[in-house]
């Protein structure tokens, strides 16, 4: 596999077509995750009234140690760009675990060891209670997905265009089903906060470029990983996106 927007193919796309948590609230721009410590300020303020339950990758326990191979390298260097633009994904994993941690350590060990990504492909995942999952490791000097400056660790959710696309996936399959109010509750919050802090209009649309690749599109400030390939993904959400768009944008202004 080649790291995700290092050559134009960029072939690194998912193909899925008991721990403490912390409570980021954010207001007035600065994050607090209480009962653990104070999450340094984002680069931008973010949104006032946009408040989710965010587990770390500790807190879900995420094995770094798959991240390295036996030689001790990192398989999967981080590279950060500036934020772009925004999709929305359903995980399609088939998993009938009740416990959506050991889920997202399936999907973890899946994208890293088993599709040899080196590290999970999404920046961030929701479980039906509406608990957030940090994703794609970025370090230790900025807050989750970014790095210290607020630029986003590139994924591996939409081939050929990751670089500044942050992926935020539903867990689950919805391609009958809608997420649960939870799980869109979280999103909508998550997608505002995002959305502010990089100063994204929510109704809008963006001419991507990728900055590795030179890749370029035109697609939804927000979207669903529909715009950007032929995919049954995220199922269901697609059709409310509009709304979605509407709550992220009352959201903001709220």
């Amino acid at each position: 596999m080649t790291v995700p927007d290092s050559n134009p193919a960029d072939s690194r796309s998912p193909a899925r077509t008991a721990s403490p948590v912390s409570r980021r609230v954010f207001l007035g721009g600065v994050g607090v995750a209480a009962a653990l410590s104070v999450v340094p300020r984002p680069p931008a303020a973010a949104a006032a009234s946009a408040a989710y339950t965010l587990r770390s990758r500790a807190a879900w326990g995420a094995d770094e140690s798959l991240r390295y191979a036996a030689d001790g390298t990192e398989i999967w260097p981080p590279e950060y760009y500036p934020v772009q633009t925004l999709t929305v994904h359903h995980t399609d994993d088939g998993s009938t675990d009740p416990d959506p941690a050991a889920v997202v350590r399936a999907i973890y060990r899946n994208d890293t060891v088993g599709k040899g990504y080196g590290d999970i492909g999404y920046n961030f995942l929701i479980d039906r209670n509406g608990l957030v999952y940090e994703g794609r490791w970025s370090g230790t000097d900025g807050t989750p997905a970014h790095d210290a400056s607020g630029r986003l660790v590139t994924g591996a959710h939409v081939q050929g265009y990751n670089s500044g696309n942050i992926g935020i996936a539903l867990l689950g399959t919805l391609t009958t089903t809608p997420p649960t109010t939870a799980a869109r509750t979280a999103l909508i919050q998550l997608l505002a906060e995002l959305a502010e802090r990089h100063s994204i209009a929510p109704l809008g649309k963006v001419s991507y470029l990728n900055p590795v690749s030179g890749a370029a599109r035109v697609a939804p400030a927000i979207g669903g990983h529909q715009h950007w390939a032929a995919t049954d993904c995220p199922g269901t959400v697609l059709a409310d996106m509009p709304a979605i768009r509407t709550e992220v944008a009352a959201l903001i202004q709220g």
